[in-house]
């Protein structure tokens, strides 16, 4: 079994779940460097630009806003000369998806409370009708 060495827009927005214009749009705003072309002008992507673009969406899905993730592209073109500037910002944000998490526990829990209060009444609304 042979394995594709490249991809169409197409299969890697299958993949990605993300529409072709958006990948073309992640490209024109920097996110995702150009792809290279075939000889029919199509966009081919290797294993490297999957990688890096799930990469990308990981950040985009702990909520990273594009600007950053732009900033965060351009440091990683730019080489190993930018590592140190690459860890700042993830570090960065991993201390705002922790404290997002926390918050997000914190709503959890009181959504339970308020839950169990409903189901509390609703049993006892239900309790009351059979003494009626």
């Amino acid at each position: 079994m042979t394995r594709k060495l490249f991809i169409s827009i197409g299969e890697l927005a299958a993949l990605t779940g993300l529409s072709a214009h958006t990948l073309r749009f992640y490209e024109k705003a920097g996110v995702l460097q150009a792809a290279k072309r075939a000889d029919n002008g199509h966009r081919r992507y290797n294993s490297q630009d999957v990688l890096w673009l799930e990469f990308v969406l990981r950040l985009k899905q702990t909520g990273m806003p594009l600007a950053d993730i732009r900033e965060y592209a351009q440091l990683r073109a730019a080489g190993e000369m930018s590592l140190q500037q690459r860890l700042t910002m993830l570090e960065l944000h991993r201390q705002r998806l922790a404290i997002t998490m926390s918050e997000l526990a914190a709503n959890a829990s009181a959504l339970d409370d308020k839950i169990r209060i409903y189901q509390t009444m609703i049993v006892d609304k239900a309790g009351r009708k059979k003494k009626v």
